[in-house]
């Protein structure tokens, strides 16, 4: 019988005995799509605020907001070790001495051991890279990168500021560094259609990616992406649960097998979210997912072969 999918924690769990769990972190950071230097407002949909837990604050330090998290997530499991994640906007974007230092706080909290570090395919410039290649050397070390689509005239759409070619050439410069890398990609993203969306996964399947961040689009108060359909309700179509879910499967059936899947969705909390409202939580819809795939024989891989990749 085939498993349905390569989970993170099962991949996790081939770098640490016991539970592991990440930590996220605002380290103040800003981005290039926002301060001038590419644009300002970044992405159309991106209103970051919306994707922070309560503990994650410019106001307190790193080490502050890892104990905050540390004191959240404790009643689950006592003995437990952390993974720092910097989370909010492009976590590479400043000067290197000033994310060394960052870095370098947050693997001198007690009981976190390692780092994923979440930023943008344009933001690793190759002295920061010979830096994380030393990281990985002697902790765990996840870059993620957002990739969001792997079609160029939606990158435009969107406002995204770089190309495919940009993330094709950040995913290859991580590998060769032995650095472990993770894509993500937002599944509904104006002017792309099922087929379009579909053929991520064809694109996906060819580079060294090692985990893959997929979610919905949301709609979210304050974004451009706010005023673009206000103005013009058909700009976008939200999924419904049961649409996405379908998606998924013939996706996830795309995607080669050893590509970790750590996320199928995202939920903005509701004073930020104008739709999709599915009235679950991410693990419910997780559960729904696993039900349709196991009801239909569905499983990672199962359309997948080196011919199409």
């Amino acid at each position: 019988m085939h498993k349905l999918y390569y989970s993170f924690p099962e991949f996790i769990g081939l770098h640490f005995k016991g539970k592991v769990q990440k930590i996220s972190l605002d380290a103040g950071f800003s981005c290039p799509n926002r301060d001038g230097s590419l644009g300002r407002g970044g992405c159309s949909y991106c209103n970051n605020l919306s994707f922070n837990p309560s503990y994650c604050s410019t106001k307190r330090s790193i080490s502050e907001q890892l104990s905050e998290g540390k004191d959240f997530f404790a009643h689950k499991y006592p003995k437990m070790d952390y993974l720092a994640y910097f989370q909010s906007y492009t976590n590479t974007y400043d000067k290197l001495d000033r994310l060394i230092d960052l870095y370098e706080e947050a693997l001198r909290f007690p009981g976190v051991k390692g780092l994923v570090i979440a930023t943008r395919p344009d933001c690793l410039p190759e002295d920061l890279l010979d830096y994380l290649e030393q990281v990985a050397k002697r902790c765990f070390l996840l870059v993620e990168l957002g990739v969001e689509s792997t079609l160029d005239k939606t990158l435009k759409e969107i406002g995204r500021g770089h190309d495919y070619a940009c993330s094709v050439k950040a995913i290859q410069n991580l590998s060769q560094r032995k650095i472990l890398c993770g894509a993500h990609i937002i599944l509904g993203l104006p002017g792309e259609s099922r087929e379009e969306m579909l053929s991520h996964a064809w694109r996906l399947n060819s580079l060294p990616i090692n985990t893959l961040k997929l979610h919905q689009l949301q709609l979210i108060r304050g974004t451009r992406l706010e005023k673009l359909v206000s103005e013009n309700p058909g700009y976008v179509q939200l999924f419904d649960a049961e649409s996405y879910a379908r998606l998924l499967i013939d996706f996830i059936e795309r995607l080669r097998p050893d590509m970790v899947l750590d996320r199928f969705v995202s939920q903005a909390p509701a004073e930020w979210l104008i739709g999709p409202d599915w009235g679950m939580k991410n693990y419910e819809f997780s559960h729904k997912l696993e039900k349709m795939l196991r009801a239909g024989g569905h499983y990672q891989g199962r359309q997948y072969s080196d011919s199409n990749a």
